[in-house]
């Protein structure tokens, strides 16, 4: 389908997956001014694509694959406002086809929208300015012409009144304040978490009022104490110009593809790409909540998943004292993965021959804002995707594990986030994430400094490290071979002994269990439970057994936070590997559609206790994390931590879909020996670098 831009009649792609375009954004917040007086002034949190239920789009893909007329479908977006500089939200839907608003309402008393830049940016300096925080500092004694800097954080949540003024049905925020190096103040990228102070204001963003200041406790209870001259410490700087050294011995490696990438790009619609490499098809979307999504994943023309996404993430603290008894981050209900995804750069976030897609999002006037480079494309090779040596012959064939590459990378105040989905010639889908950037750091008592603490790891003189939790619920549509599609789950055990069948006692077989209701599920590893997605309507012509996909999640500590706390109600995906739901439209977001100050009962737990009977249409929410505990070479700054989820075909196919990749050569590599000659007639014997590897029977 194509459609005439509103701007400038030029014709452009639209399709009911495609990202919102900057045309239809302007529409859509036109739309939402039209209905409110003139006068009053809108901050628009968000504008995004509402996609089309999933009875509508099924039948436009599949007539869209077959190259048959496809069903016209409206275009609608989804929007959540306030009047500007009041607690008054909205959310509205707003068909874009019918220039028509179809629904304008207020969200309960709990449902806050997520922050953004600009509100950022406003409550640092109106914290900073605040005589009253001024007046704090001052108590500090701070050096001269110290430079402060502010992290303003979510408020989170406890239902605690403070005194007769504030309950924390209030959107605020909680700031947390930091000084760069006070002999460079006017480093602008001092490492300020070497310097942490104990004054935390709370500020209304809506008002820019200061609600109070609390002082934070520095020993190893709750005790708080009053407010007292700074203690120096020495600075802890991450960045290149202030290290002694840099290492000079490291050489260049260098990617290259002389005749290209294996890979093609094209536009489904305006913004969405879809993407071609070694069997695999599939739509990318961008928007500011999830960042990534995958669309209609197909192999070899043969259908996978409907919808793919990083749906939410969860990251608790464990420090009980307040106010760190709140500190809970939903950096994708909180902020967005597109709106803080990075601008990468050529050469230093992704390496090789590069496709770059661009993203767009609405900025708080109802305007598109270009997201350039925000997402990465390209090839890696990653060892070898398999191998056999005949020992008789002591002929070798070998073949590279060739990848495709999607990266996005979040910066989200101190954290960063590597997201990607890696595909592979053996039909094989990893979602795979990596931690680092910097430490959320609370200051301790320097004396306490060399003493074990009960919350979290001293990393610096002076500065606390919290442990805490990460995690991250990735959200599964599936379609293999076509809809209709359960859930099970497999264990093995052993088998008891008989004299008969299993007289040594050896044996074990796997038993199978469906999952026929909605619920949680747990790993438990010593089952070697595996859960996988099948179509039990299409079966393996070798084995008889219905095709499907097994998915392999890491082993994951769940929440620690008690079943009565906010910290775990909120989390509604941090206690269970797995969920299984019956799909509904609109259910997206793990954690719920709000999690700016949440307080539960709006996500994939709630959904999940409903006790829906699948009936063919499962919805899988794949959770997993880390225990953060702090170590010291995690600062000034944090070498990534990975976490993997593959999704692995099982009985798909009816052979290696990878046989017929082309065996790996020294023509093709044009790998350098370093040795001299050694090595160089082998590789020369042969495409498969000749008789490596057979130096024995096994």
């Amino acid at each position: 389908m194509t459609v005439t831009s509103r701007t400038n009649g030029t014709t452009v792609l639209a399709h009911p997956l495609g990202p919102l375009t900057g045309d239809e954004i302007t529409q859509t917040s036109s739309l939402i001014k039209a209905l409110w007086p003139q006068d009053v002034d809108l901050q628009f949190k968000t504008i995004t694509l509402h996609e089309p239920t999933k009875a509508e789009l099924v039948p436009y893909l599949i007539a869209e694959r077959a190259g048959q007329p496809t069903p016209s479908i409206d275009r609608r977006a989804f929007v959540v406002y306030y009047l500007r500089s009041t607690h008054n939200l909205h959310e509205a839907i707003v068909n874009l086809t019918k220039s028509t608003v179809e629904r304008n309402v207020k969200p309960g008393p709990f449902d806050h929208a997520a922050g953004d830049a600009e509100e950022l940016l406003a409550v640092e300096k109106a914290a900073l300015a605040h005589p009253e925080v001024q007046a704090a500092i001052a108590k500090l004694e701070l050096p001269q012409g110290s430079v402060v800097v502010i992290d303003p954080w979510i408020y989170g949540s406890d239902g605690l009144k403070k005194g007769t003024t504030f309950y924390d049905d209030k959107r605020v925020y909680q700031c947390y304040l930091y000084m760069r190096d006070p002999l460079n103040s006017t480093a602008a990228d001092s490492c300020h978490y070497a310097f942490p102070l104990p004054i935390s204001p709370v500020i209304d963003p809506a008002t820019l009022e200061l609600i109070r200041i609390d002082v934070l406790p520095m020993g190893h209870d709750e005790t708080v104490k009053p407010l007292g001259p700074w203690s120096p410490v020495p600075p802890n700087e991450y960045i290149p110009e202030a290290q002694a050294t840099l290492r000079g011995d490291l050489k260049p490696l260098r990617v290259s593809q002389p005749e290209g990438a294996s890979f093609t790009v094209e536009p489904f619609s305006e913004l969405g790409k879809l993407i071609r490499w070694q069997k695999w098809d599939f739509k990318v979307g961008f928007n500011a909540r999830e960042g990534m999504v995958l669309y209609d994943v197909h192999y070899d023309n043969k259908p996978l998943f409907y919808r793919v996404s990083l749906s939410d993430m969860a990251i608790p603290y464990a420090d009980p004292r307040s106010p760190y008894h709140r500190k809970q981050a939903f950096d994708l209900g909180d902020v967005g993965a597109g709106i803080m995804a990075n601008n990468l750069a050529l050469g230093c976030d992704c390496l090789g021959s590069i496709y770059y897609i661009d993203g767009l999002v609405a900025g708080s006037d109802g305007k598109g804002v270009a997201m350039p480079n925000v997402v990465c494309v390209h090839e890696q090779d990653s060892g070898i995707l398999w191998k056999h040596t005949n020992y008789r012959t002591e002929r070798a064939v070998v073949v590279r594990n060739r990848e495709l590459v999607l990266q996005t990378i979040l910066t989200v105040s101190n954290y960063e986030y590597i997201l990607m989905y890696v595909f592979n010639m053996a039909g094989d889908l990893t979602y795979e994430v990596r931690a680092t950037g910097i430490l959320s750091t609370s200051p301790v008592d320097p004396t306490l400094s060399t003493q074990p603490h009960p919350f979290g790891t001293v990393v610096h003189p002076g500065v606390l490290a919290a442990f805490h939790q990460h995690f991250f619920s990735l959200r599964i549509d599936p379609m293999i071979a076509g809809s209709g599609n359960k859930v099970i789950y497999e264990e093995a055990y052993a088998l008891p002994r008989d004299e008969a069948l299993n007289p040594h006692g050896t044996g074990y077989t796997v038993n199978k269990t469906d999952i026929t209701t909605s619920g949680g599920f747990d790993a438990v590893p010593a089952n070697n439970r595996v859960f996988k997605i099948v179509n039990p309507s299409v079966t393996n012509p070798i084995n008889g057994a219905p095709v499907g996909y097994k998915i392999m999640v890491p082993p994951m500590q769940p929440i620690l936070a008690d079943k009565d706390s906010f910290h775990y109600k909120r989390a509604e995906f941090a206690d269970k590997t797995l969920y299984v739901t019956r799909y509904a439209d609109g259910e997206l977001f793990a954690g719920g559609l709000y999690t700016n100050q949440s307080r539960g009962g709006t996500g994939v737990r709630s959904w999940a206790d409903r006790k829906d009977t699948i009936e063919g249409d499962p919805v899988v929410w794949v959770n997993f994390g880390i225990n953060h505990i702090p170590r010291i070479e995690d600062f000034p700054v944090m070498p990534m931590e990975m976490l993997r989820v593959m999704l692995r075909p099982v009985n798909f196919f009816d052979r290696n879909p990878a046989l017929d990749v082309p065996q790996s050569s020294q023509e093709f590599n044009c790998s350098v020996g370093l040795n001299g000659d050694k090595g160089v007639e082998k590789a020369a014997a042969s495409p498969c670098c000749g008789t490596n590897g057979a130096n024995g029977v096994r």
